[in-house]
């Protein structure tokens, strides 16, 4: 009787494994069984071309594992969760990369992400990013995740310290290791309506630090320092207690900078 019950017990084993493997109701046919969710940018067909070679089998032999770090591999994937949907069916949950900026590539723009990641600029995408300079593809992803990593605390201070600060910024230079240069305007107002009286714009070096702070120092001083210096074209801030005006203009004519104190980077600075 035992003897019976485990051949029967093996048998009925078989042949449920042999219809999940086997069976045409279990088989991926139709890209359509592919089904996405989360995605904004990404293809659906990019992603349903990586199950090309899985059509005609089991869902059940289908690699999810391999198949989610292929999925990964697609730029504007940051992450992907890969699922059987039984019958006959793949679900596929996607987290995409969130861009933070313009990066110039050859002669167009394509967008780049907090780690350094580029993609490419989706043609209904409507975007409003400064544009950062000083990297591209041809940098490692490392150094570029670096310079990303210190561009977005740079934005998030001056935004906290300021709230639409970053729409002053049109470009950010990455080039140095630890110096963000950024390109302001709007920096120049009256003192009697609070008006923006020229929209000059005015390269400010904020090194790697402290961005809150030396932003306020420059907001609240800058008119000061103008009708000192004149015409303001550059402000060096990383030092601790004074301000470099006018250091990269001067610098070709062969002339000394202006340094005029900060009083509130040197407050805050210890």
């Amino acid at each position: 009787m035992w003897v019976a019950a485990g051949v029967a017990g093996a048998w009925v084993t078989y042949d449920i494994g042999h219809f999940l493997l086997g069976s045409p109701e279990m088989e991926l046919i139709h890209p359509d069984q592919v089904a996405l969710s989360g995605n904004r940018y990404v293809v659906p067909a990019s992603v349903r071309e990586i199950f090309a070679g899985d059509r005609g089998k089991s869902v059940l032999r289908i690699p999810l594992d391999e198949r989610r770090r292929e999925i990964e591999t697609l730029p504007w994937v940051e992450q992907a969760a890969v699922r059987r949907a039984l019958p006959n069916k793949i679900q596929i949950d996607i987290t995409e990369r969130t861009p933070i900026a313009f990066v110039r590539e050859s002669s167009d723009l394509a967008l780049i992400d907090a780690h350094g990641v580029i993609l490419d600029r989706p043609v209904e995408g409507d975007f409003h990013f400064p544009v950062v300079t000083g990297i591209g593809a041809g940098m490692p992803l490392a150094d570029r995740e670096q310079r990303m990593q210190l561009f977005s605390g740079f934005t998030q201070q001056i935004e906290s310290s300021h709230a639409g600060a970053m729409e002053q910024v049109s470009e950010v230079d990455l080039s140095a290791e630890h110096d963000v240069r950024a390109t302001l305007t709007g920096l120049d107002r009256s003192d009697a309506a609070d008006q923006i009286s020229s929209e000059a714009p005015v390269v400010v070096h904020f090194g790697d630090s402290d961005f809150a702070e030396k932003y306020q120092t420059l907001v609240e001083e800058f008119a000061q320092w103008r009708a000192k210096a004149g015409r303001i074209e550059s402000v060096d801030l990383r030092f601790s207690r004074e301000a470099v005006v006018n250091q990269d203009a001067t610098a070709m004519a062969q002339q000394r900078p202006m340094k005029l104190a900060a009083t509130h980077a040197a407050r805050r600075s210890r």
